[in-house]
């Protein structure tokens, strides 16, 4: 069941704003929601602290849905289930061309691209009396990814198996795994998300824990097997007692539509975004990468004609098989 979160706001201000904000409202519905995912993970506070500022500054009252991720964000949105969501691209890919693991056979070509948010290294906690010090050595343990469909849930049995890890995997929100690392219901906490990762800091400040990245054995394996992946670094002191740098990999995460959201409100939220990162970063430290020139890192997906719109008023160049 998908919950919601709602802006909040007065209606008076939201009419206010919007006007103030939009010439062409046309065709622009007064609800929308936003697909995010697990309450504990960096979706969850981008997405909700996106809903807010759109309801804010657009006078659309917008609201966040707790989801399993960006599975199931890309399946919502192609189905109109909601409007907006957040995706990382490994598995748009997958629901792109029709290899969703939550809607196999189906290909998702009514998703659209709106503006570039920011990577999703992938990375591990452990209690440090579990004695795990590497990936390689979470054979035989009880590994937590996060929930069934998004995206530790979905690569980080990929990347075990690649690597010859033989763990028990399970499934839970980044909040509720979290919690099982401490009671010793599993041994491992393997996610991804953007940094920091709440749930992360949260065990940190409460917990002797130790983070692991990949050695570089493990690194160079991944990046050969995953191409849909890239090179990251987590840098020292992103948690506390984590103390030298880690190495990762990551994918960069997209904000989608779907294609019938009116153009003028896509210009409008993409606008909004791009121009205003200060107030992105107030929602989330990971919105420092949410930058216009990181657009360049969606290769595959269509952008939406009100993201085109913007983008070629700032002068860029949108390759045909990218204008949707």
């Amino acid at each position: 069941m998908l919950r919601k979160f709602g802006a909040g706001l007065a209606l008076g201000a939201l009419i206010a704003a919007g006007a103030a904000q939009a010439q062409d409202r046309t065709g622009w519905p007064t609800d929308m929601a936003i697909g995010t995912a697990s309450q504990g993970g960096v979706y969850f506070v981008y997405g909700n602290g996106l809903a807010a500022y759109i309801s804010e500054a657009l006078g659309v009252n917008v609201s966040g849905e707790v989801t399993g991720g960006p599975v199931q964000n890309a399946t919502l949105v192609q189905t109109n289930q909601v409007q907006l969501g957040m995706v990382t691209m490994g598995p748009m890919f997958e629901a792109w061309t029709g290899k969703s693991e939550l809607a196999p056979g189906l290909p998702h070509t009514d998703v659209r691209a709106l503006f570039p948010m920011y990577e999703t290294p992938f990375h591990a906690v452990t209690l440090t009396s579990s004695g795990v010090t590497s990936v390689s050595e979470m054979g035989g343990k009880r590994v937590g990814v996060g929930p069934a469909g998004g995206t530790p849930g979905t690569y980080w049995p990929r990347f075990l198996e690649a690597l010859g890890v033989d763990a028990t995997v399970s499934n839970a929100g980044a909040a509720d795994t979290a919690g099982q690392l401490k009671d010793g219901l599993v041994d491992v906490f393997a996610f991804a998300a953007g940094l920091p990762t709440g749930a992360f800091s949260q065990l940190a400040a409460e917990a002797d824990v130790t983070f692991l990245g990949f050695t570089p054995e493990e690194h160079a394996k991944i990046l050969e097997m995953f191409p849909e992946v890239s090179n990251f670094t987590i840098p020292a002191n992103t948690y506390t007692g984590q103390t030298e740098d880690q190495a990762s990999v990551a994918m960069w995460n997209f904000a989608i539509a779907h294609k019938d959201v009116p153009e003028s409100l896509a210009y409008e939220i993409t606008k909004l975004v791009m121009e205003n990162n200060d107030r992105m970063v107030q929602i989330h430290a990971a919105a420092k990468a949410t930058l216009l020139q990181n657009w360049v890192n969606n290769a595959f997906l269509p952008f939406h004609p009100g993201a085109v719109r913007y983008l070629e008023e700032k002068g860029l160049t949108v390759p045909d098989n990218l204008k949707g």
